[in-house]
């Protein structure tokens, strides 16, 4: 048998690898040192141009992803599904729910939301502050940087969980200064089967949801916001690496977008510190999950029954 189709086929994926990687590493190179160099000036003076400009170079560093996945990946079928009741534009504010699988959920953002929603935030770690040119650029775009402690540093010192409140609702009051979309990734890890039958999770797809998180962004921009938005990804074809998304073997991202209704209850509730309210907060997230577990259901029997 002949093996020159597996040699052409290697040789493609080691040609889009490199291009890849050329052309991602030169965009960020190229992208960001001006944002950097913008930062430092806001040392001096808060500026909101700077703070408008800094995220237009973000969003063409995206735009350069964007249209290298449509030059690279053009066999890439994207089945984008935004249910009635959403309306989305670039100047809105939203918090955004999403199930976490891959590295690649995060490239499934950004091109969807580049030309429908504002530059999307999410909670980081501090520590990534140290990370050359991301953490600093994380901080300067606004992204909300946590120093969370663990709570056997609570105990030994009770001031320290007021003030990771103080510095979360800070860092997202910091937002509404312009329009946001802030991501909150309920399982707070990417599913695996080895995490899901540790969890002994109830949901089929999904795992379970920390409603923390999501309870402390209510808390603070919940009034503010103009839909709670949940976003379901799935990957008919099996969840794929980054690199396998790179090199071109997937074929079809599908997306699911709808709005969630915030009840009245839900704002200015105490989540840390009121257990009537933080079971009835948990209550209504185990009702989200459960329909986005069906929604995934619904797809992934969709793209069997189409032998997709």
């Amino acid at each position: 048998m002949s093996t020159a189709p597996n040699k052409q086929s290697a040789l493609k994926k080691t040609i889009r690898g490199l291009t890849v990687g050329t052309v991602i590493t030169g965009s960020t190179f190229f992208h960001g040192p001006p944002v950097l160099a913008l930062g430092l000036t806001k040392l001096l003076k808060k500026s909101k141009m700077i703070d408008e400009t800094n995220i237009q170079i973000a969003n063409n560093w995206i735009d350069v992803n964007n249209k290298l996945i449509n030059k690279v990946l053009p066999h890439l079928k994207w089945d984008i599904t935004i249910e009635d009741g959403l309306d989305l534009n670039m100047q809105g504010r939203y918090l955004m729910t999403c199930n976490h699988q891959s590295w690649v959920d995060t490239t499934v953002n950004q091109y969807f939301g580049l030309t429908r929603m504002p530059l999307t935030r999410f909670f980081t770690k501090w520590e990534l502050i140290f990370i050359p040119f991301v953490g600093q650029a994380f901080k300067i775009l606004g992204f909300p940087m946590m120093k969370r402690h663990t709570k056997e540093q609570v105990a030994k010192n009770p001031e320290l969980k007021d003030r990771d409140m103080m510095e979360a609702r800070k860092a997202c009051e910091q937002l509404l200064s312009q329009p946001f979309t802030l991501l909150n990734y309920l399982e707070g890890t990417r599913f695996t089967q080895e995490k899901y039958d540790q969890q002994k999770s109830p949901y089929k797809h999904l795992l379970k949801p920390k409603a923390g998180g999501l309870a402390l962004a209510l808390n603070i921009l919940g009034d503010k916001i103009d839909a709670l938005v949940d976003m379901t990804i799935v990957y008919p074809n099996g969840v794929p690496g980054y690199s396998d998304f790179w090199l071109g073997d997937v074929s079809k991202i599908a997306v699911n977008l709808r709005k969630i209704e915030i009840p009245d209850w839900v704002l200015g509730g105490n989540y840390e510190d009121d257990a009537v309210y933080r079971e009835r907060f948990q209550q209504w997230v185990h009702k989200i999950w459960t329909e986005k577990d069906q929604i995934i259901e619904q797809m992934k029997s969709q793209y069997t029954s189409t032998n997709i």
